[in-house]
């Protein structure tokens, strides 16, 4: 039997699990407990006078999914990149996809080395993001999914 992992302190350490994934280059973590699955979205319809942050809605396996365009909710460009990816995501009972670019690798990080968010990030991106960790060269920003798809309801409900 392993002994626990201690931490400078001789506290035992508790690591969260995040999936990685990148929206024009930036490196997010979406914790894996909120990730029900990944895809290739095909065939998005449009859905009319809905917010510009939905980039239309699919059926996923049965399922109406609402594909929310992330570099919309970010304020940041679409590269001139081919395939998109999604991460599919469950909020207050209904499907959602995050129109990502890429998806990386699944991380443990110890929530010990999880920080506030820095003052010079976008104040729009604030209001989305629960922290962060700082990763050789970079850092990961963690993405607050219920906050995120929040925002979207209430410009749904307006």
């Amino acid at each position: 039997m392993s002994k626990p992992v201690l931490n400078p302190v001789g506290l035992p350490t508790s690591d969260e699990q995040y999936v990685t994934v990148r929206i024009d280059g930036q490196l997010f973590g979406l914790p894996i407990n909120s990730v029900h699955e990944v895809f290739a979205p095909q065939r998005i319809t449009p859905v009319p006078l809905a917010p510009t942050e939905i980039r239309g809605a699919l059926n996923l396996r049965g399922r109406i999914v609402t594909m929310i365009d992330m570099h919309r909710l970010l304020g940041v460009p679409r590269g001139e990149k081919q395939g998109i990816m999604a991460a599919g995501i469950e909020f207050k009972g209904e499907s959602f996809g995050l129109i990502i670019d890429e998806v990386g690798e699944v991380l443990s990080l110890d929530t010990a080395k999880f920080e506030p968010n820095p003052i010079n990030i976008d104040p729009g991106w604030v209001e989305i993001l629960a922290g962060v960790y700082r990763m050789p060269g970079e850092l990961l920003l963690v993405l607050d999914v219920e906050r995120a798809l929040a925002r979207i309801s209430a410009a749904m409900a307006a």
